[in-house]
């Protein structure tokens, strides 16, 4: 089974990492599981939000049905992104799932403060990990109904 919306069409995800390795390791759980879902990456909070308005380099980007955050980021970090996306009217629907290594009470509380709509420590193990970035996809694709892009 692939993973698609109602319409039939792939899921738009948004992956803001900086960590190349992570990047690799969520590129890889995509593809080794057959996760359909068109998966876009940006390695800083600037683009990340240049990104989700269409400006600049983005202007042609699809708005992403799904964003994974990391929280250290560099030129703007995810607590930044996150209050800034959440705070738009244009983005706010925009489910954005904290994806990160911090397991700091401060910060699983500050991102659903700043209205995350998960948190998902990062495991270090690639199986692991691999296990975690199913889980999002499952849920956030088969279980919940995601809203249509404008």
């Amino acid at each position: 089974m692939t993973d698609t919306q109602e319409s039939g069409q792939p899921i738009e995800v948004l992956l803001v990492e900086d960590d190349p390795g992570d990047v690799v390791m969520t590129q890889e759980a995509f593809k080794d599981y057959k996760i359909a879902n068109n998966l876009n990456v940006v390695t800083n909070g600037e683009d990340a939000i240049a990104y989700l308005r269409r400006e600049g380099p983005y202007a042609d980007a699809v708005r992403p049905d799904l964003v994974l955050l990391d929280l250290n980021l560099p030129r703007r970090d995810g607590r930044e992104v996150l209050r800034e996306v959440k705070n738009d009217p244009a983005l706010k629907s925009i489910p954005i799932v904290v994806l990160t290594t911090s397991d700091a009470e401060d910060d699983v509380l500050g991102s659903y403060n700043l209205h995350a709509n998960a948190y998902v420590r990062k495991p270090v193990d690639f199986d692991q990990f691999v296990a975690a970035v199913r889980a999002v996809d499952d849920f956030f694709i088969r279980v919940v109904r995601l809203p249509s892009r404008p």
